[in-house]
């Protein structure tokens, strides 16, 4: 399990899990459905990234995301 600090851990572990499936940018923006832009700054940790488009490719890519209080 990996513990958060930031939005640039969750961009690095967004594009180790697009790697992980030999993925493009462009190929994952085409089946999340947003803009490969969107997936760029995601990726480098654009702190205004929209959240409900990155939860849309978070479940795509098949992340577990556990929020805990």
């Amino acid at each position: 399990m990996t513990i958060l600090t930031n939005i640039k851990q969750l961009g690095q572990i967004i594009q180790q899990g697009r790697k992980a499936q030999t993925l493009t940018q462009e190929q994952l923006s085409a089946i999340s459905g947003v803009g490969v832009r969107f997936i760029r700054e995601l990726e480098h940790g654009k702190e205004s990234c929209h959240i409900g488009k990155a939860l849309q490719v978070i479940r795509m890519l098949g992340i577990n995301l556990i929020i805990e209080e």
